[in-house]
């Protein structure tokens, strides 16, 4: 373990059981069924929540709950002031809450508790952003269109939404849908993933004591199957919001197909981050560091391969590896930890095994390689891990690992280095490190993503619209760009005075 930084079990009081509740129609409901289920921390080992299942019953009930609601016009009528001074009461209460809905967090997903209060903290934000857009909507007007006719283009709630959110982020991610399909009118049912599944319920909570109406926002907790189904074939649900592996994502636009609902996805990635002779290597070793290691490697925004000019490999890929001893992987609860679990056992069988298949092709380990145990939490750890000689048709280099684990390639030239980032199935982010910006420029216009960031990694406004191309989805989140999904386009066209010549002769 010399090799690491450790943070090992430190003696912090832990909350008592959480015990989570469908919202239905403004309600806390426990299932019809009875039937609950546990999640267990995979840091502390022990059981954080119970929360009630759900099944077909509470998924249709929630659903009617948001089409009586959207219909009835409570939320979808009203005036964008009256939805912003709601969005904005419950960022006032998310500042408020932050460390009793982080302390949850920390424990459902492993994740260190000071990452955790930024994403609570950074969630705010997306709400007070979402709450400005509110009383921005607009459409068009056509003046031009005679001296007889008028149009105009109005912009409506789209009705329904199914938002269905991920373990790895499930406050913050759930915040990049959320306040946006309140702002602009809509009713949603939201399930969160069944391993971190509190949070969501915490912020249920907020939503109530903000004031929203009855029936407008619907939680129901439980599995993809079959509360996760129903959301998505569901003749009443207009759109579905989903952000999870691309997988499912593909399995929901099959669901949804047969009712021909608008389908948002946020899916997995194989970020690159390109590193040219000429930057800043102090700041981009820093920055692929950050990259990989931040929430365990278990982001979407994971910068899980770097490619690296061969003039300057070696040394950047040292300097990594040093830097990759001195983050501190270990207990979440501890301030200074940086790199907390993996979210469960069987994750950290699927990262090993992707790390001892690419030994076994041929590519070699620079640092890490196996479990990692902490004294007093177990081994549901992994070491910081640095591949470097990976060949671009290693599964290493081309599949979504999720985890700690980075695979270094190499180029000679920008339009091998292009070539080499374009070469996956994924296209959500990338990065480029260079002091010319005329690379950065050419590689930005290149690169087939949705996001390219330019000396620096992973920086992100609620102004700023998120998403990918390719298998990494479809739609955008946040921004103006985000606040446009929810969102269906109706051209009224409106004739002046009594002017329209007869089809059919009056004679």
């Amino acid at each position: 373990m010399k090799d690491f930084t450790i943070n090992h079990a430190i003696s912090v009081e832990l909350p008592s059981l959480f015990e989570g509740r469908h919202l239905i129609n403004g309600n806390w409901c426990k299932s019809e069924s009875g039937d609950t289920f546990e999640r267990r921390s995979p840091s502390h080992g022990h059981i954080v929540s119970r929360s009630s299942r759900g099944g077909e019953a509470e998924a249709n009930a929630a659903i009617l709950a948001a089409r009586t609601a959207f219909d009835s016009g409570v939320w979808s009528r009203v005036s964008g002031k009256e939805r912003s001074a709601v969005l904005l009461k419950v960022a006032d209460l998310i500042e408020q809450n932050v460390d009793r809905i982080a302390m949850i967090e920390t424990l459902e997903s492993g994740k260190p508790i000071s990452q955790s209060r930024g994403e609570i903290e950074g969630a705010a934000d997306l709400w007070r952003y979402a709450a400005s857009l509110a009383r921005s909507v607009h459409g068009d007007s056509h003046n031009s269109l005679g001296a007889e006719i008028m149009g105009v283009v109005l912009k409506e709630p789209i009705g329904v939404v199914s938002i269905i959110t991920p373990w790895n982020f499930p406050f913050w991610i759930l915040s990049q849908k959320l306040p946006f399909a309140l702002a602009a009118g809509c009713t949603v049912v939201v399930k969160p993933s069944e391993m971190t599944p509190s949070t969501t319920v915490m912020l249920g909570e907020l939503l109530i004591e903000a004031g929203i109406p009855a029936g407008v926002c619907n939680i129901v907790l439980g599995f993809g199957v079959p509360v996760g189904s129903v959301m998505s074939s569901h003749a009443e649900v207009d759109m579905i919001s989903f952000t999870g592996s691309t997988a499912v994502g593909k399995t929901i636009s099959a669901a949804a197909s047969d009712t021909l609902k608008k389908v948002a996805l946020e899916l997995g990635g194989k970020n690159p981050q390109v590193i040219f002779p000429d930057a800043n290597l102090e700041a981009a070793s820093d920055a692929v560091v950050f990259g990989v290691y931040f929430n365990v490697g278990q982001c979407c925004n994971s910068s899980s391969r770097i490619i690296v000019h061969e003039d300057i490999a070696e040394k950047f890929c040292d300097r990594v590896v040093a830097l990759s001893q001195r983050v501190r992987f270990g207990d979440p609860l501890d301030e200074t930890t940086q790199v907390g679990a993996i979210v469960t056992p069987e994750h950290n069988t699927k990262i090993d095994t992707y790390v001892k298949q690419a030994q076994s092709d041929g590519a070699r380990i620079a640092l890490g390689g196996e479990r990692l145990s902490v004294n007093g939490l177990g081994d549901q750890f992994y070491q910081p891990t640095v591949i470097t000689h990976v060949a671009p048709d290693m599964p290493i280099a081309k599949d979504e690992v999720f985890g700690p684990v980075l695979s270094v390639l190499t180029f000679k030239t920008l339009d091998e280095a292009i070539a080499l980032t374009n070469d996956s199935s994924y296209g959500l982010s990338a990065g480029v490190w260079s002091e010319n910006v005329h690379t950065c420029l050419e590689f930005a216009r290149r690169a087939e993503t949705g996001t390219v960031w330019t000396n620096t990694w992973m920086d992100g406004f609620p102004e700023v619209a998120f998403g990918g191309v390719k298998q990494s989805g479809q739609g955008r989140e946040i921004g103006r760009y985000g606040f446009e999904e929810f969102f269906e386009v109706k051209s009224v066209v409106m004739r002046v005075g009594n002017t329209r010549t007869p089809w059919v002769s009056q004679d």
